[in-house]
């Protein structure tokens, strides 16, 4: 563990806290993230990255230290590495890839005044900023399969969202066969294999869908979003980062019109609940 203890005492002093949302401050005496700034980042106890980078800690887990690589900003290389130093087997290719790299965490700290989120190919989402969280609900407050879009749109219906027969119907199909491409991608993942068992039990319009074999990726649609200033109308564009398969899905509105003077109202009025106001993960 000496050369995990190495790379993440690096890694942590080379990271700049304005990177992650956080002042940047005077008198600090580390040039990169205090130990209880990357605790808090990466959802552990400031004593555990103390043993950590001690030496002290063994076998931590692969949810630490994939939360540890999107927290330090790593490459897929230098995660692969902090799996391999700390006797982890490195994530699979046959899985759905879940690691933001550093350029998806950019995109994302810089385009805060519009809705911005970041899902797996599996529509699993995993980052977002806090107007996505104003406009579509706090993520954080669900857990298994309910932070899934998939589970979520065939199984809760719309939320809060809606979209004309076409739109609806397109949306629809799209999210289904873009599931089932990613299923052929990732044949060794078995929480994309249970996600599809348990939707194509729970849901007749998701088993209606998959029987028709098609296999396509979602990209676009519009569609009226129910948020505390009202209704806004919003384009959804779905943009696929190269290699990593994550998928970054903005919402915008028309220059110039009431949707887009309301979303503006909304990052001023609709953030409250969200005092930290840089991107989150889960």
């Amino acid at each position: 563990m000496d050369e995990f203890a190495n790379v993440l005492r690096a890694w942590r002093d080379r990271v700049r806290p304005e990177e992650v949302g956080l002042p940047a401050g005077s008198g600090r005496r580390t040039p990169g993230l205090r130990r209880e700034e990357l605790a808090a980042l990466a959802g552990v106890s400031v004593d555990y990255v103390v043993r950590l980078e001690q030496g002290r800690a063994t076998n931590p887990s692969p949810q630490l230290l994939g939360a540890l690589a999107t927290a330090l900003r790593l490459s897929r290389e230098e995660r692969d590495h902090l799996h391999r130093v700390a006797g982890a087997a490195t994530p699979s290719r046959g899985v759905v890839p879940r690691h933001v790299t550093p350029g998806v965490q950019r995109i994302v700290d810089r385009l805060g005044d519009v809705p911005l989120a970041v899902f797996t190919a599996a529509h699993d989402i995993i980052l977002w900023n806090p107007l996505w969280a104003a406009i579509d609900g706090d993520p954080t407050r669900r857990t298994g399969p309910e932070q899934n879009l998939v589970w979520r749109h065939f199984t809760r219906g719309h939320e809060g969202v809606e979209w004309d027969a076409e739109h609806d119907e397109a949306f629809s199909s799209d999210l289904v066969a873009d599931l089932r491409q990613a299923l052929g991608r990732y044949p060794a993942d078995r929480g994309l294999a249970d996600l599809v068992a348990a939707l194509r039990r729970t849901s007749p319009e998701f088993e209606r869908r998959w029987d028709t074999g098609r296999v396509a990726q979602h990209r676009t649609s519009r569609k009226v979003v129910h948020t505390p200033v009202g209704p806004i109308t919003v384009d959804c564009d779905v943009l696929t980062v190269p290699d990593s398969d994550l998928r970054i899905v903005v919402f915008t509105a028309v220059p110039g019109s009431p949707d887009a003077a309301a979303l503006d109202l909304l990052a001023v009025t609709g953030l409250q609940d969200f005092p930290d106001r840089g991107a989150r993960t889960v």
